[in-house]
């Protein structure tokens, strides 16, 4: 008997992680973030998991996390430090932690964007990484990779600009998703406030 193309079935979103009450990641895939204030956004996302967040860094360059920036939004012993000496075990590390789904969060601060082939291989893993841990009950791996400019990386599920727009007084950044498989473009005005962000819609000049 053949079975229908159609069915009544109601759709199943995919998980994601959602911060701010606004940005959300799909799970199990691989994510972009690119602009000058990058890795304030690879923190808030840090933040908004629950359990360790492996951190991808080159190690011949100068540039490191701040401690008393990333004490601000989590605890400091929740971030795990790798420094890859080879440009490409960067990508081979964040492929090997995504595939084993023991971290719910794994970021990769990149010299530049990688290639439509690594970032499929990325996402094939995060996949993976959630087969295992769903054994483990644990939640589905995220892969998040950190790019200079205006980013670029082939393949990936969602890319994010940020960059800060503080002025005498007042703290805030310009964010925007700039391109997503499930959503469309969308821009906010993040503003920090005695300590606690608050997101506002702001006008989308994405291209």
């Amino acid at each position: 008997m053949p079975h229908p193309m159609l069915t009544r079935a109601p759709h199943r979103p995919a998980p994601a992680l959602t911060a701010l009450g606004a940005l959300s990641l799909t799970q199990a895939r691989a994510h972009e973030a690119c602009g000058p204030a990058r890795h304030m956004l690879a923190l808030i996302w840090a933040a908004a998991v629950h359990g360790p967040v492996i951190w991808i860094a080159p190690a011949w360059t100068p540039a490191r996390l701040y401690p008393d920036t990333v004490a601000e939004w989590m605890a400091p012993g929740r971030l795990i430090l790798v420094t890859p000496k080879r440009a490409e075990d960067l990508l081979w590390s964040m492929e090997e932690v995504l595939r084993s789904g023991a971290v719910p969060l794994v970021v990769a601060d990149l010299p530049g964007p990688p290639g439509l082939t690594p970032v499929r291989r990325l996402h094939l893993a995060a996949q993976t990484g959630a087969e295992i841990g769903a054994d483990a009950g644990r939640a589905p791996p995220l892969g998040l990779i950190l790019t200079p400019g205006a980013g670029g990386a082939a393949g990936v599920e969602s890319r994010w600009h940020m960059a800060p727009r503080h002025t005498p007084g007042r703290t805030e950044w310009a964010l925007e998703r700039r391109r997503a498989r499930t959503a469309p473009p969308r821009a906010w005005t993040l503003r920090a406030t005695a300590g606690r962000l608050t997101l506002f819609p702001a006008p989308c000049a994405a291209p």
